[in-house]
């Protein structure tokens, strides 16, 4: 087909291509019917694994909280005020406090240090009077290997065995001084004032002269009479 141009001529008329043909879209296979047993099979294995990781995650979950809950506690304690012992210098009256102070501080502040750590820093609070003689010779054997402790606790039991011998003499001597015969024979005061006697501090002439005070006065008159007193209480 051809139209005139202004001057006469003929040009040739465009026309488009002709579109290519579309094929048809093939539709999908059909899926296969499952039966509900089947279903079951394919989703129970499934089920239980999910089950055990969560498990799993549950049971971790657990762990680092107890370990948090622990660390936080040992934080605590290292940022809580504690009282630091009062220097002691080998008084028998305040062994006492003096050990139940070091126990608390050991125990809020440096639990996690190790057992000589532990027995030198009770160490430096030992100081002057009789306990610095006792000190020096606690800290030889220690750098010689000749004593060990498992725990500070034991180290703490022969500090107080150390300076307590001083108060228990006391209270022996003060029992002793108590003591009377009464109703009980000769022997039998005897034998007890023996017994209270031990770890007294009395011995000798004023031994004697503390179990004469506890007789009878019959039994003490007929001893002052005799023309040998007895030089032992056997």
């Amino acid at each position: 087909m051809e139209s005139e141009t202004s001057t006469g001529s003929a040009l040739p008329l465009y026309t488009s291509p002709p579109r290519p043909s579309l094929s048809p879209i093939d539709s999908p296979p059909p899926y296969p019917t499952m039966s509900q047993h089947d279903l079951h099979v394919i989703i129970h294995p499934q089920q239980e694994q999910l089950a055990a990781i969560q498990a799993q995650i549950q049971a971790l979950l657990a762990a680092t909280g107890g370990a948090e809950r622990e660390v936080v506690e040992v934080n605590r304690g290292y940022q809580m005020e504690v009282a630091k012992p009062a220097i002691f210098s080998g008084e028998a009256g305040k062994v006492g406090g003096f050990i139940m102070a070091c126990r608390l501080y050991l125990r809020m502040k440096m639990r996690e240090a190790i057992v000589e750590e532990q027995v030198q820093w009770v160490l430096s609070y030992v100081q002057g009077g009789s306990a610095d003689v006792w000190k020096e010779n606690v800290m030889e054997e220690l750098e010689a290997g000749e004593i060990e402790h498992e725990m500070v606790e034991e180290f703490l039991i022969s500090l107080r065995k150390e300076f307590r011998g001083g108060e228990e003499e006391l209270v022996k001597a003060v029992e002793l001084r108590k003591m009377e015969q009464g109703g009980r024979t000769m022997e039998e005061y005897v034998q007890e004032f023996k017994r209270a006697a031990r770890g007294s501090g009395y011995e000798g002439r004023p031994l004697i002269e503390e179990s004469k005070r506890g007789m009878n006065s019959g039994i003490r008159r007929k001893l002052m009479e005799v023309e040998n007193p007895p030089t032992s209480i056997e």
